[in-house]
């Protein structure tokens, strides 16, 4: 396990409130690196729909755990964790700071807490029989399962439902990932802009994905990369709602108004998970981050 000695920084916040870019201008300010703890950015191919960030966004500094596996498969907490502690790592030999930033709650705790997961076998038949249901019906059984939980989880993703009904069955509920002594000297920094900006900025984002071919990227991991439908609406919801309307199953019309309004009920849960991080000291702002921390 790390010592506590070492330093670590956390950036957390919503989509939208501006970690990707806070995260770069800090790193270049102190000399650090950034740990990207973003669930999506793992992967490669998956860039427009997450706002993957660019090399020139970079900016020079380095950056780990992007790019890091084949969406074909699901990367666990725990692969990310080894990722991450390697680069962590890294850092303390180079005599630089390792950043962690990114909006994933479990791989946070994993990283920060060394927080272990259920040791719940996979109950194959019963994933087997899930499989067949659409999400909304599994979000309704995991409610009733587990109210508490189903408060905090994407609901249109079936991977996650399904994992949780699963732990809930075998365990009566998900157990709380209850936070432990940090394994780092950690200094928490949130950014949370009033949420009618992060409204501005969520649909200000999602025109520049539309703009930038987020349906044609979705369309690439269905046709060329060779996703089933299913893993599609795995990778997010700007992901399932392009497939909708590529199926035809929405309109045109509707497409940039569904995705806003989809994203923005994620911004929202996101904050809902990261108010347990009682340490966090919250800004409005990067530039407000900067003046206190720099």
């Amino acid at each position: 396990m790390p010592a506590r000695k070492h330093p670590l920084i956390v950036i957390l916040g919503p989509t939208g409130s501006g970690k990707t870019g806070l995260s770069v201008e800090l790193a270049r300010r102190i000399g650090g690196e950034i740990i990207s703890a973003d669930s999506r950015q793992i992967y490669r191919t998956l860039n427009i729909g997450t706002e993957k960030v660019t090399k020139n966004e970079m900016c020079g500094v380095p950056h780990h755990c992007i790019d890091i596996a084949s969406p074909r498969r699901s990367l666990s907490v725990e692969k990310w964790r080894t990722y991450a502690l390697r680069a962590i790592e890294g850092c303390y030999k180079r005599g630089t700071v390792p950043i962690i930033a990114g909006g994933t709650g479990l791989y946070i705790d994993a990283l920060v807490y060394g927080t272990t997961f259920p040791s719940v076998k996979p109950d194959m038949a019963l994933r087997h029989t899930l499989e067949k249901k659409p999400a909304k019906e599994l979000y309704t059984l995991l409610r009733t399962l587990d109210p508490a939980r189903a408060r905090t989880i994407e609901k249109h993703n079936p991977r996650r439902l399904i994992r949780a009904i699963e732990i809930a069955r075998a365990l009566g509920k998900v157990p709380a990932l209850k936070n432990k002594k940090p394994l780092y000297e950690v200094t928490w920094i949130g950014i949370n802009p009033p949420f009618a900006l992060l409204e501005e900025r969520i649909a200000s984002r999602l025109d520049r994905a539309l703009k930038k071919g987020l349906v044609a990227e979705t369309k690439k991991l269905r046709e060329e990369v060779g996703l089933s439908w299913r893993r599609v609406n795995e990778l997010g919801m700007e992901y399932r709602v392009c497939g909708e309307y590529l199926r035809g199953e929405l309109p045109k019309s509707d497409l940039r108004e569904k995705l806003i309004r989809e994203v923005r009920r994620y911004a929202k849960r996101q904050l809902t998970w990261l108010k347990r991080y009682t340490d966090v000291v919250w800004c409005e702002s990067a530039e407000e981050v900067l003046r206190t921390y720099t």
